[in-house]
């Protein structure tokens, strides 16, 4: 009886989070906050992210050594961190990448991002601005 009871609260619990990445006046904002940094007397670069919302690290954050870090959050868009890498890897810096990545994605307005790439160029987007 308690393993029905465990899977009536988790499908409750699930339905109730289902919109979660639809924005409601009358519900008040969630906020999530990342960063992307390099050490530059070590090169060492890392992502860090917060939010509200649970397991958001599977989508925000993506690196690879000698490469760059990449943060994707809002209406993430994960194609951001595996091209952004991508780019970078094969020698875009990280303005360039996200400038290329920004200009073929239609929902572009929504997205907020940062990079940065192995030499510590930097560069982020936080949607549209007007």
């Amino acid at each position: 009886m308690q393993g029905i009871i465990l899977l009536m609260l988790t499908g409750f619990v699930f339905n109730q989070n289902i919109s979660a990445q639809f924005y409601k006046k009358d519900a008040g904002l969630a906020h999530t906050f990342s960063i992307v940094a390099r050490d530059p007397v070590t090169g060492e670069m890392a992502v860090g992210v917060q939010s509200h919302w649970f397991s958001v690290g599977t989508a925000v954050s993506w690196g690879e050594a000698g490469v760059g870090v990449v943060a994707t959050q809002s209406f993430v868009n994960k194609s951001y961190g595996i091209k952004g890498l991508g780019l970078m890897k094969n020698g875009k810096t990280a303005p360039e990448a996200l400038s290329e990545l920004l200009a073929a994605d239609e929902g572009r307005e929504v997205r907020q991002v940062a990079m940065i790439d192995v030499n510590g160029n930097v560069n982020s987007f936080t949607g549209k601005t007007d």
